[in-house]
């Protein structure tokens, strides 16, 4: 029987219980208006937990102004509250839970986006922006902090079931945990003990107000940085497990760092003519044609590509374990929950396929993505959608690179 599969068991994330093991992940949607939730975001979501899924997720909510990479990105402001609100009753009445990830961009944004120069563990050049950065000082580390709890504060008052705290790929608290972004010399640099401090100031305040107010809290982070000289599997278990002390309610596998190995993170190759197609300005969208190749250096893809590494740190950990990265057939979803992880996230197949959990349970065994990573390449400019979807929209020169 189709509902016998531990996919369509429900289980608990802390006091939350999911109506099955599917959460949507948080990729970045590019569906915000200025920073504020759209119809377009609440449509999206909405389709995924009819399709469902036991929890949506939206993607990459900003604490405060300066952690904004895109005018597309939601901002966690208290004026948002009544946009974000709708979202999440239109979500409840599918039947899904619903969250909302919070983080900080760190130096991935420029002064024209976060009005201000962008901020990071020190000073420098961030080439794959391309922008200068400067060092965040300890007061400021504080309030940023504070604003962490405040973003709870503020999913509390919109209705989310729970946060997911962003502290992987290469942003703001990743950042300062790895040896690579991070050359400071004070209290939040060198040991690793002294990176973690950020992320265990932020940590402090998400838990004290998700405690408050009955969230449940997700935290996703690396299992690896994806590139010599960046975190290795080892320093992210002593990083898992700091965060496991917390008493956090499930903590998301992850890996990669967007500022030098992005597709460690998805796998596959990037498009460039797709990503260039929207961008601007002009000067970027030529550079990227010139250089794309050599920045964004494909890792090849396959089916539940982080399984190894993260059955690693499932031997280590005793809280709840998110599994993501390359689920797209429910046989594979079934063999990774059998091994001991929790729950499943999805992105790219639940954007190809936003019903994909209903067709599984009614006996569908893939869904019809298959990594052209069009949606990527188009989400950091407008919004993600998948090319299988616009095919006739398409120019023909995309229909050709991505052989559609």
């Amino acid at each position: 029987m189709e509902n016998e599969s531990m996919i369509f068991t429900p289980a608990r994330l802390g006091k939350l219980e999911l109506r099955n093991r599917t959460i949507r992940s948080a990729a970045f949607e590019g569906m915000a208006v200025n920073n504020r939730p759209s119809e377009m975001l609440k449509n999206y979501h909405v389709s995924v937990a009819k399709g469902g899924v036991g929890m949506t997720t939206l993607a990459y909510a900003s604490v405060n102004r300066s952690g904004l990479s895109f005018k597309t990105q939601l901002c966690m402001e208290d004026s948002n509250v009544p946009y974000l609100s709708d979202i999440t009753d239109a979500v409840h009445k599918e039947g899904a839970a619903v969250s909302v990830q919070i983080g900080h961009c760190g130096n991935m944004t420029h002064y024209s986006t976060a009005g201000q120069m962008p901020v990071a563990p020190g000073n420098g050049f961030n080439l794959y922006s391309p922008t200068f950065h400067r060092k965040l000082t300890e007061k400021e580390l504080v309030q940023f902090a504070h604003d962490f709890g405040h973003a709870v504060e503020i999913a509390h008052k919109s209705g989310f079931d729970a946060v997911e705290v962003h502290a992987g790929h290469g942003y703001l608290i990743s950042q300062f945990l790895s040896p690579y972004t991070n050359h400071r010399k004070d209290n939040f640099g060198g040991s690793l003990d002294n990176r973690m401090r950020f992320m265990r100031m932020c940590l402090s305040e998400v838990m004290e107000k998700a405690r408050k107010h009955g969230l449940s809290v997700l935290v996703k982070t690396n299992m690896r940085d994806g590139f010599k000289g960046g975190l290795e599997i080892d320093d992210c278990i002593t990083v898992a497990k700091e965060i496991e002390s917390f008493g956090v309610d499930g903590i998301v596998l992850s890996g990669g760092f967007v500022s030098r190995a992005p597709m460690y993170v998805m796998r596959g190759a990037m498009p460039i003519k797709s990503l260039t197609e929207y961008m601007s300005p002009w000067w970027l969208k030529y550079g990227v044609k010139m250089f794309g190749g050599m920045m964004i250096r494909p890792v090849p893809f396959k089916e539940a590509y982080f399984l190894e590494d993260a059955l690693k740190f499932r031997k280590e950990l005793k809280c709840n374990l998110v599994y993501v990265g390359g689920l797209v057939r429910k046989s594979v979803i079934e063999d990774v929950l059998s091994k001991g992880f929790e729950f499943v996230q999805m992105g790219r197949a639940l954007i190809n396929t936003p019903d994909f959990v209903n067709r599984m349970k009614n006996g569908c065994e893939k869904c019809d993505c298959d990594h052209k990573n069009y949606c990527i390449a188009r989400m950091y400019s407008i919004e993600m959608e998948c090319c299988k979807h616009i095919r006739d929209e398409l120019p023909a020169k995309l229909r050709k690179e991505l052989s559609i």
